[in-house]
């Protein structure tokens, strides 16, 4: 069998790639997971701590997360930490169609000062991961675009609007024109 140079096999027409779920990687395995709900489509977004895969089984003391939210004002996402025993490393992986930061430049304020992060780029996500020291009481995590960012009912209230101009606009005109024809 003669196979030409500029051809490639893949795996498409044997299997249907949309058929099969992407399977979850080792961080996503053994760390935390918060689901964001929107429009009836859930989000999984995934913390660990440094080393929170090596101590599974140890008595070793991991901070603990109280609240992850999107503020659609900030374009943000938002975490609360509820008790922070020690200083550690905090990582959260996020899908890019939660928050997004154009040339992936997000800005990261601890208690509200701006701070280093590190960023890991996967195909449809990412993670951010930096220093969370003992009185950390909350993080934000400010992109320039967050899921909610036009939803359904925007898109339903500019569709009213629209019509309600254009019927107003036509009613409105076609009084007009029944007077000057008049006259």
């Amino acid at each position: 069998m003669i196979i030409p140079a500029s051809s490639f096999a893949f795996a498409e027409h044997i299997f249907n790639p949309d058929a099969f779920a992407q399977y979850l990687d080792i961080s996503q395995l053994g760390s935390d997971k918060v689901t964001l709900t929107f429009d009836g489509k859930p989000y999984d977004l995934y913390y660990g701590y440094h080393g929170s895969l090596d101590a599974i089984g140890t008595e070793h003391l991991f901070p603990t997360l109280s609240t992850m939210k999107i503020n659609e004002d900030r374009k943000s996402l938002e975490i609360t930490m509820a008790d922070v025993p020690e200083t550690t490393d905090f990582w959260v992986r996020m899908p890019d169609d939660v928050i997004y930061a154009e040339k992936e430049n997000y800005i990261v304020l601890v208690d509200g000062i701006d701070t280093g992060y590190d960023l890991m780029k996967f195909p449809n996500d990412h993670v951010i991961g930096l220093i969370i020291t003992e009185d950390t009481e909350h993080v934000e995590i400010i992109g320039t675009y967050v899921i909610p960012e036009f939803g359904s009912i925007a898109v339903m209230i500019l569709g009213i609007s629209i019509l309600g101009v254009v019927y107003y606009s036509r009613r409105s005109s076609g009084l007009c024109m029944s007077r000057i024809n008049d006259k």
